[in-house]
């Protein structure tokens, strides 16, 4: 690699490493909101797990910014380059542009090969350790999803309500039981109450003093004329909240999408080794598509990160503008047609006559073949 080689590599990396950063960074901060900041603010996740959090969250998130981070980066190096006319001085001293270019290639070859890491290995052991982690700590904090002086209603068939709590013990408990159209069937009010947490089903145990109940027409909850008396205990009977909702019982649950290359290999000779029983073959042939478009979109998806950096080149040369904005633009338009279309195959899961195991490659063939075109225009000119 000459010393032109070098510039244009250097000058492109600095700027694609920032440009996946961002990106990755937009992705990161919704997933964050989504997923952890309810348990940040019930007092669940310790800083340290957190941060630990957001970290197995740093995969995922440079598998969607890694294709718009590095066509980015090439948009904005050479159309800086382009507007400082230092790609018209390399044409006039007689480089091609393939030449020129050749160490944008061999980064976005090395793109590619990043993300098929990511896809494959790193970010599958993320997601797999970031759900096994968050569990274990929302597991260890399960008490702190009852917060006093706040109506629950995440807990199925019942409304919470605590005055005051002090770590498991609680005072001036209110318990609403709900049918299944949301009517309040029965009411428990207790002075005091008792909270632990069941690990062999997943649940809150709460053990109630001072205690009473009413009790509401079963079929009609509304009719209050016909309401059971006010009944007082001085320890009600367990009431288990289950915690499903919020905590997966068992282990975690590894989804296709989270295996690696070999577990994704493993499965493919497992589901390609059973035999469907009669009137079952459609199933089993949709279970089987799945897979392969898991396996098939990984693959996929790293060669898109190749596919958008050959097509930065000509447009980068081409547009030659300075302006962040109108390259992020670009940048942004493209790659959201390549997913908006990638999602549109991945749509005919269900039917695997279809052939979207196949059709999948389509978006990237159309890119390839697009960056083809759009170079030998530009080579002409």
């Amino acid at each position: 690699m000459n010393l032109l080689d070098r510039y244009i590599f250097k000058s492109v990396l600095f700027t694609c490493l920032a440009a996946v950063g961002l990106f990755a960074f937009i992705v990161l901060v919704p997933n964050i909101a989504r997923d952890l900041l309810s348990y940040v603010l019930a007092g669940q996740l310790s800083a340290a797990v957190f941060g630990k959090l957001m970290l197995l969250l740093v995969p995922l998130a440079i598998t969607y910014a890694l294709p718009m981070g590095l066509l980015t980066g090439v948009l904005l190096t050479l159309g800086r380059l382009t507007a400082d006319h230092e790609i018209t001085a390399m044409r006039a001293a007689g480089i091609s542009v393939p030449r020129l270019t050749r160490s944008v290639l061999v980064l976005g070859l090395l793109g590619a090969a990043v993300g098929l890491y990511f896809n494959f290995e790193s970010m599958p052991r993320a997601r797999v350790e970031y759900h096994r982690e968050l569990a274990e700590a929302v597991r260890t904090n399960s008490l702190s999803f009852i917060e006093e002086k706040t109506f629950l209603r995440n807990f199925p068939g019942y409304m919470v309500y605590v005055n005051e709590k002090a770590g498991s013990e609680l005072k001036d408990f209110w318990l609403w039981e709900l049918d299944d159209q949301k009517r309040v069937k029965r009411l428990v009010r207790a002075q005091s109450g008792h909270l632990e947490y069941d690990d062999s089903d997943n649940s809150l145990i709460l053990t109630l003093t001072h205690a009473q109940v009413e009790t509401r027409d079963e079929k009609n909850p509304e009719n209050f004329a016909d309401a059971s008396p006010v009944v007082s205990f001085e320890r009600s009977e367990p009431v288990r909240l289950s915690l499903n909702r919020f905590i997966k019982p068992g282990g975690v649950r590894v989804k296709q999408d989270w295996m690696t290359f070999n577990q994704l290999r493993a499965e493919r000779v497992r589901l390609g080794a059973r035999v469907p029983p009669p009137g079952a073959e459609k199933d089993f042939a949709r279970d089987r598509m799945k897979l392969e478009l898991v396996y098939q979109d990984k693959f996929n998806t790293a060669l898109a990160v190749f596919s958008l950096a050959l097509i930065g080149v000509p447009l980068g040369i081409k547009v030659s503008r300075r302006e962040t904005s109108a390259n992020f633009g670009v940048a942004l338009l493209l790659t959201l047609g390549y997913y908006l279309l990638t999602v549109a195959v991945k749509a005919l899961d269900r039917h695997p006559e279809y052939r979207p195991d196949l059709l999948i490659w389509v978006p990237n063939l159309l890119l390839l073949a697009l960056g083809a075109w759009l170079f030998t225009r530009i080579e002409r000119k």
